[in-house]
């Protein structure tokens, strides 16, 4: 019985289901993490690797990362196995169906994650009406397109080399992961000066220390090619991108990307982690015995979910990207200046920033970790 709760604190899950449904080859997951700020709101992640372990990690860093950003959200997250390049229409069977398992599942909000988008999304909304990061045409702001956890991305960054005594102008950047979140990031961090130097994907990297063009890289993802397919700079296997030299790295890809086997060849001065959980436990206090500044992801990428949280509201993109610019240049001040006044790492310092949101919540509530909306329990 104890194995089924290894994942319990004081802080959640609430709960944590499995979808199957062999005829149609559906396995997914949902984990409801701690709704005590408010329905929680969590990306759709689909992968052939997926697993409880990860779903459970990611939906506790959308608990830090909406208590963090002051929503009135709590944290969940879902996952679905398979690969999202599949037909479209088996895609859209699955996440019809999955969304359906989940109708009566009213403390969780679907968001976009990797390997599902915004169309995704309008899937899930026609099944059961409950979904955020919609197509404009059905009255959504759509955050790949504008880019808002990339701009997020971005003024974490500025905070962060404003505190080093460093200027964004010139300074080397490296995107690990050039989706949506990745190649958004270097768009708006070359618009504001710096310079492109690395850019990896699924499948290789490439490396120009004079600087990359990074609409000609998205063109060619547009195409379907890879990055390494580009003719300016040179071609390296994806996971050399870890060892480019660069004053900016920032992960916007996978989980645990940079663990102890590999934490030692990171040459860059500040990380500012674009994707959920890139970096283990390990490697962030490693770096920080170095010097090296890690803004954690639930403080630096939190631009979509305060997106789509402004989008539940029915606000406008301009009110969108206002809030999201606010928003993180504040908590990146406030995490960066108690960690150094304290001595402690960034993400110690976020995490207690965070808890200490979702506890005074939790104490507001008759039942600490679950919404107490009408109808429930």
């Amino acid at each position: 019985m104890e194995n089924c709760f290894v994942f319990a604190d004081t802080l959640g899950p609430a709960k944590i289901l499995h979808v199957y449904e062999p005829s149609i080859g559906l396995r997914g997951i949902l984990v409801v993490d701690n709704v005590a700020c408010g329905p929680s709101i969590g990306g759709l992640r689909m992968a052939e690797d997926v697993s409880v372990e990860e779903c459970f990690r990611l939906a506790r860093a959308m608990t830090l990362k909406n208590a963090a950003a002051g929503l009135p959200h709590g944290g969940g997250k879902s996952v679905l196995f398979g690969d999202p390049r599949m037909d479209k229409g088996r895609k859209e069977t699955l996440i019809r169906a999955f969304a359906k398992a989940l109708r009566t599942e009213e403390d969780y909000i679907f968001g976009p994650d990797m390997g599902t988008d915004e169309e995704c999304m309008a899937w899930v909304r026609d099944e059961i009406g409950r979904s955020v990061g919609l197509p404009e045409e059905i009255g959504g702001i759509p955050l790949d397109k504008i880019g808002a956890t990339g701009w997020g991305l971005l003024k974490a960054t500025e905070v962060a080399l404003e505190q080093g005594g460093s200027m964004l102008q010139g300074a080397r950047v490296v995107v690990q992961g050039f989706g949506a979140v990745g190649r958004n990031a270097a768009r708006f961090l070359t618009d504001a000066g710096a310079v492109l130097v690395g850019a990896a994907d699924s499948q290789g990297a490439v490396h120009d220390p004079e600087g990359l063009d990074v609409r000609a890289l998205i063109r060619l993802k547009d195409e379907g090619l890879s990055v390494a397919d580009s003719p300016r700079g040179e071609p390296l296997d994806r996971d050399a991108v870890v060892g480019l030299p660069c004053d900016v790295w920032i992960p916007a890809a996978r989980p645990d990307v940079v663990d102890a086997s590999n934490v030692d060849r990171l040459r860059a001065r500040l990380v500012v982690q674009g994707a959920n959980i890139p970096f283990t436990a390990e490697a962030e206090r490693i770096l920080h015995a170095r010097d090296v500044l890690v803004v954690p992801d639930f403080i630096a990428n939190a631009g979509g979910v305060i997106c789509a949280a402004m989008e539940l509201r029915g606000a406008t993109e301009t009110a969108a990207l206002q809030a999201i610019e606010e928003k993180i240049r504040r908590n990146t001040r406030i995490v960066l200046e108690t960690a150094m006044a304290r001595a402690i790492l960034p993400r110690q310092a976020a995490v207690e920033m965070a808890e200490a949101r979702v506890r005074k919540a939790m104490g507001l509530r008759r039942y600490s970790l679950f919404s107490c909306a009408p109808g429930y329990l």
